[in-house]
């Protein structure tokens, strides 16, 4: 007895409505963009620049007590994690400390370390700094230009795979709803001013990841279908794919969820930004990949009939159409 979360054979229409949802998309890209440019980002220390404090104690490392002794100082952003080396020895036990850039200065003052270094010291008295390091504006700067080009760099590569693989319209429809995700997940970041760090475009990165495999797997039903059914109108044929690979789909996400929400809820402060961006980038990719990117495909047309290379998109693209990828 298998495990079904939808019927065998469904036939929803998901191109009832086709209208409605883009222009909710549209709608919801404009606002989130606009979201970017009058609210903001609440970026975290990676981006405004801060500093990084190594300690070492011989006790365990408790982060709960760190940073309740932290807080009274007033520092703002401070994150506390636990590092962990298979070559430290069995009563070394190290912590990094990240603390926000103050107001006015580029890197923390000596008075800033020795409050530090006292507070840490009330919950253990063998703590020691072993390393500071700070991160100025430039360099933090140097970091939004990088992982922007570093996303930018993912949907260009994604954006010729897809159309050697496939037709350029499939490529633009791909791409579309991947700017689409990018774009309405930053919107929620600037709406819930949940911190924004390097970590953040490490899950949209993943999201977009995500969000192409699951639009290749229709995209690839679409194009069996599209030769089989060559006198079937093309919202039909498209119809039909999506309610075919409906299962897989729910099951995927499905999955993947119950994992995200388990880490999102338990995994604690320190990944909980993380978590957030790719649980929302499931839900929100999972949507795309039926109402933004086969909404485009329909809108600009598709070839029909393989066996002509000459019809419907000048055979650009199909070289590649059989490659195992």
């Amino acid at each position: 007895m298998r495990l079904r979360l939808v019927p065998e054979e469904t036939n929803f229409d998901f191109f009832r409505f086709r209208n409605v949802t883009m222009g909710i998309s549209i709608v919801a890209v404009i606002a989130s963009i606009l979201l970017w440019l009058t609210v903001g980002l609440n970026f975290g220390i990676d981006f405004r620049g801060g500093t990084t404090i190594r300690t070492e104690a011989t006790t365990p490392v408790d982060v709960g007590a760190y940073r309740d002794a932290v807080a009274p100082l007033g520092l703002g952003e401070v994150s506390i994690v636990e590092v962990f080396d298979p070559t430290f020895r069995d009563d070394q036990h190290v912590a990094a400390i990240s603390i926000q850039a103050q107001e006015g200065e580029e890197s923390a003052s000596s008075d800033m370390i020795q409050a530090i270094d006292e507070a840490l010291m009330a919950v253990d008295p063998s703590i020691e700094f072993t390393s500071v390091e700070s991160v100025g504006p430039e360099v933090s700067g140097e970091l939004v230009q990088t992982a922007l080009l570093a996303v930018l760099a993912a949907l260009a590569a994604i954006l010729i795979y897809i159309w050697l693989r496939f037709e350029w319209q499939f490529s633009v429809g791909a791409v579309a709803a991947l700017f689409h995700d990018v774009i309405i997940t930053i919107g929620i970041f600037s709406l819930l001013q949940i911190r924004f760090d390097l970590a953040t475009i490490a899950a949209i990165l993943t999201i977009v990841g995500y969000s192409i495999n699951d639009t290749v797997v229709i995209f690839d039903r679409l194009r069996e279908n599209l030769r089989k059914f060559k006198k079937t109108a093309l919202q039909e044929v498209m119809n039909r794919t999506v309610n075919e690979t409906l299962s897989r789909t729910l099951m995927t996400s499905g999955t993947t969820l119950i994992a995200l929400i388990a880490l999102l809820i338990f995994g604690g402060d320190v990944i909980r930004g993380f978590v957030f961006a790719i649980t929302w980038g499931v839900i929100i990719g999972t949507y795309s990949s039926v109402y933004v990117a086969k909404n485009v495909v329909l809108m600009l047309g598709v070839k029909r009939d393989w066996s002509k290379p000459g019809e419907g998109g000048g055979g650009a693209g199909t070289q590649f159409a059989n490659v195992d990828a």
